[in-house]
């Protein structure tokens, strides 16, 4: 394809990415509202995320694996029309388990937006020049997550409009996308004789949900050591088991396990699993830290993380254009591990009462570090797949990242839920007296606390605990970033291939 025709088929691309993006961050600063309006506590507001996180990451390997079988343009249109029907009825919800459900269809079709994103943009052009494609891509990301939080708060700041136009706006997106991708891409299609592969589908989907509930339960329904935490471990693991027996066997694994013997695939697949992790903890906990331990509106939160998104879009464009120039890709992933790791690290050190400027520079170093390694971990990959496997390897990594999301979001919300539970309990402790048993009486059901109907101390001791419960996040989540940076630093640089049929480059 020439560089116009690829520029009007990317833009169905970007928008149809945009769209899968603005469905989780334009709900960020809105869920507070959302839960509370629902009757939810925060394992709701952790499970209306997570169970969008969890279906993307389940169905991505299998729309990897179609897009090696069938035509790529009509896959991404039925991710399209499966996202929209899911955000109509999402909008509609009437209780946390419709939407958590409802979140679960969304999900799907988000997992085949991203996943065919990146499949299709490596069909249309080769490895060298994708590096500046892929800065389009990472700016996309960008400013859908920083637009996203931005509208859902308005739209919840707005009487009139109300929080279910976070879900119906991003309707009418979808279906320009759709049109747009219609009318612009044209890429051939060989189609040849294959059976999926369900039963390999089916088992990494449930291991991956049982791995994910018992991350999610553990430590509030149920000790973290505790017979369900050996049913649930115990039972992924041999779901995982049966998966790898079933993908040995199957005449065309939806994982090929061939995949994981090129070094780079395998170490990229494991960095982006812990790059996830990172990634996803800054977009989803930093709502409820400048909401419940700031006292922001939903607006400003969306306002306030600018410094990271400002810094994703800088790098990711930055760093796909110098890509393509030089040929040279590994030294952006190592310097973004060493940003994400100091940004999480510091990170770690606020508390509600932080000067802005401070998280606001610790926010951008995480951003920076995110734009240089997300996008980069799927060129190196896609640089050592063969023609064959370019949708498989492609959602290989994406799906790592995806369930790194999910589990840090799972996890973290539950280690949130405690951390925010003692903290406040700490400072109730110190306040002492019937203010503290009152207190009790708000804040000890586990619903996210209105703060404007506490008296002076009593919110004073609820921000205290949000903002020192999340900041104890960031500090979990930065080893997970030095784990993805010593990843990165074993990685063999490769040539980048010329074009999009030939061979992998050699080590």
């Amino acid at each position: 394809m020439t560089h116009p025709e690829i520029m009007r088929a990317l833009t169905g691309l970007l928008l149809g990415m945009f769209t899968a993006i603005l469905s989780s961050t334009i709900v960020t600063n809105a869920l507070p509202r959302i839960v509370g309006d629902l009757g939810g506590g925060q394992s709701a507001y952790t499970w209306v995320v997570t169970s969008t996180l969890l279906a993307m990451t389940a169905s991505m390997p299998l729309w990897g694996k179609l897009a090696d079988l069938y035509s790529k343009k009509t896959l991404i249109q039925i991710s399209l029309i499966i996202y929209a029907v899911g955000s109509v009825v999402a909008g509609l919800a009437q209780s946390p388990g419709m939407l958590i459900a409802v979140r679960v269809v969304q999900g799907l079709g988000v997992g085949g937006l991203v996943g065919l994103s990146q499949v299709i943009l490596a069909a249309m052009i080769s490895p060298r020049e994708r590096g500046r494609y892929n800065g389009y891509m990472g700016a996309t990301f960008a400013v859908a997550t920083v637009s996203g939080p931005l509208i859902g708060g308005v739209i919840t700041d707005t009487s009139w409009l109300g929080w279910r136009w976070c879900f119906w706006i991003g309707v009418p997106v979808a279906a320009v996308a759709l049109v747009v991708l219609q009318r612009t891409l044209r890429l051939p299609h060989t189609r040849r004789e294959a059976r999926i592969d369900w039963a390999g589908a089916g088992l990494v989907s449930a291991a991956v949900s049982l791995l994910l509930i018992w991350v999610t339960l553990a430590g509030d329904h149920y000790a973290w050591a505790s017979w369900q935490t050996a049913a649930m471990v115990g039972g992924a693991l041999a779901l995982g088991g049966l998966f790898l027996l079933v993908e040995t066997r199957a005449s065309d694994p939806v994982i090929p396990l061939r995949l994981f013997r090129d070094p780079t695939i395998a170490l990229t697949s494991v960095a982006s699993l812990f790059i996830g992790v990172a990634m996803f903890s800054g977009t989803v906990f930093f709502s409820q830290f400048f909401q419940l331990a700031r006292a922001e509106s939903a607006t400003m939160s969306g306002v306030l993380t600018i410094p990271m998104i400002a810094g994703l879009f800088v790098s990711s464009t930055v760093s796909g254009r110098l890509i393509t120039r030089t040929g040279r890709w590994k030294y952006w992933l190592v310097g973004g591990g060493v940003l994400v790791t100091a940004g999480m690290g510091l990170l770690g050190t606020m508390r509600h009462d932080t000067p802005y400027w401070h998280i606001a520079a610790f926010m951008a170093l995480t951003g920076l570090g995110i734009g240089m390694m997300m996008q980069n971990l799927v060129l190196a990959a896609q640089n050592r797949a063969s023609p064959r496997d370019l949708g498989a390897a492609s959602s290989l990594v994406a799906f790592f990242r995806s369930f790194g999301g999910a589990i840090g979001v799972a996890a973290l919300g539950a280690l949130l839920a405690g951390r925010v539970a003692a903290h406040t309990d700490d400072g109730l402790a110190r306040l002492g007296g019937a203010e503290a048993q009152a207190a009790r009486g708000v804040t000890g059901d586990g619903a996210i606390p209105d703060l404007n109907a506490l008296p002076g101390p009593l919110r004073e001791v609820v921000e205290s605990a949000y903002g020192h419960g999340v900041a104890d996040i960031f500090l979990v989540a930065a080893p997970c970033a030095l784990i993805a940076l010593l990843i990165t630093v074993f990685i063999k640089e490769t040539a980048l291939r010329t074009t999009t049929d030939g061979e992998p480059a050699k080590s």
